[in-house]
């Protein structure tokens, strides 16, 4: 039995089906109508996974992510990718998000990884690091760590020590988002000196724990819990020396708002549903029926807006991104535009979290009581949305932003810009 075929037995007859045959094995590119019916299956999955007693995790969506190689979007065409731009990549990101931010939000390290690896010069074992994802194959991460340093701090209690011709790694790690459904997990440690690096090495590996034992009230399903590394054998092709505390990281960052533009493209969806469907108004309305009541189309109205605006900086802040991806891969010096990819992604936090959160409660505004109940599952946008927001706080961003237009005082360099 091929891999493929073992990967098939978890879809269900529906996805069986002949005329869905060619979109598991295609891969998927940007506008596709493989695209379009692989977002459209996620998108059921994910539904059937908010019936009662059904709840639970996107095993078989990451099954259909590996099949249609979703992985593999940014990766040039000639080498088995798509050839997708970043703006295009955040297009279907904001889609995959429509469908399932959970889904969208396991793959935020492997997208990253795989940036990382084209922005990289090439040779053999960066080649057949993309080969992987050129084969379906995910990458996940083991980065945070809970210690008493501040968050952005790059000096890692997880170990890299030496022994013999590789290393022993040794460590716990927290937030390990994606890890859970991955094939590989890299893993951020200290060497004996005290610098900073990585470790590519594969989920199944003897002394690799991966926990599912995330608590959080939104994203529930993406796998953000704790990953153990007891005495693990690390080679020294596996190791990854990386310039992280001194590079921009916009796309990490921006990716975050991607997936929150994504939800408030449900919420759209959901608010309309609830409209449409609604039999009973107040009597003290101004319409009788609720479909026809100005003040609830207008609150549909400024939610379509918000959803839209969310939607248009994230994309334009996407556009500075590629700029600064496509100055580098020519050979340029992409400093001043790496600055500005991380001053746009910042720019579009402190906007974006205030539009969604504000979007995600107003909802109910359309829906009336009926909307609260548990069975309806509109309580999941502004989880979701609150719990991406978190990951940073907006005032923190907010500052530096206003410190480099008022004092020239330029932005952190760290993974949270």
């Amino acid at each position: 039995m091929t891999t493929d075929q073992a990967r098939l037995r978890v879809v269900d007859n529906e996805l069986e089906l002949a005329s869905t045959a060619r979109a598991l094995r295609d891969l998927v590119t940007p506008g596709s109508a493989e695209l379009e019916w692989l977002l459209a299956a996620i998108a059921r999955d994910a539904e059937a996974r908010r019936q009662p007693g059904q709840e639970g995790h996107p095993w078989r969506t990451m099954e259909l992510v590996r099949l249609a190689r979703l992985g593999a979007l940014r990766l040039p065409r000639e080498s088995g990718g798509a050839g997708a731009s970043l703006r295009e990549l955040f297009q279907v990101l904001i889609r995959l998000a429509e469908a399932d931010p959970d889904v969208a939000h396991i793959l935020r390290a492997h997208y990253l990884l795989v940036d990382e690896l084209l922005r990289a010069p090439a040779d053999p074992l960066r080649d057949a690091r993309l080969q992987r994802v050129v084969n379906g194959e995910i990458f996940g991460n083991a980065f945070t760590e809970q210690s008493a340093r501040a968050v952005g701090d790059y000096r890692f209690e997880t170990t890299l020590s030496v022994e013999g011709d590789g290393y022993r790694l040794n460590g716990t790690k927290y937030f390990s988002t994606g890890t859970l459904y991955s094939d590989w997990v890299l893993v951020s440690a200290s060497d004996p000196d005290g610098s900073a690096l990585s470790a590519l090495i594969p989920t199944d590996r003897e002394g690799v724990q991966v926990f599912d034992d995330w608590d959080g009230i939104g994203q529930q399903y993406t796998g953000s819990g704790t990953t153990r590394f007891a005495n693990v054998r690390v080679e020294r092709d596996e190791v990854i020396r990386r310039d992280t505390a001194t590079k921009s990281n916009a796309l990490p960052q921006l990716y975050l708002h991607a997936i929150i533009a994504g939800i408030l493209r449900s919420v759209v969806s959901d608010a309309v549903v609830l409209l449409q469907g609604r039999a009973r108004s107040f009597s003290h309305a101004v319409a009788e029926r609720p479909a026809d009541d100005p003040q609830l189309l207008q609150v549909v109205g400024q939610l379509s807006s918000s959803a839209f605006a969310a939607e248009a900086i994230v994309l334009a802040a996407a556009e500075a991104l590629d700029r600064a991806f496509l100055a580098a891969a020519a050979g340029e010096d992409a400093a001043a535009l790496n600055l500005e990819a991380s001053l746009r992604a910042a720019q579009a936090k402190v906007v974006v979290d205030e539009l969604a959160l504000k979007a995600a409660s107003d909802l109910f505004e359309v829906g009336g009581a009926s909307a609260a109940r548990r069975s309806a599952h509109l309580d999941r946008h502004w989880r979701n949305i609150r719990t991406l927001a978190s990951h940073n706080p907006a005032a923190y961003k907010a500052r530096a932003i206003g410190d480099l237009l008022v004092n020239g005082t330029e932005l952190p360099r760290n993974a949270y810009f």
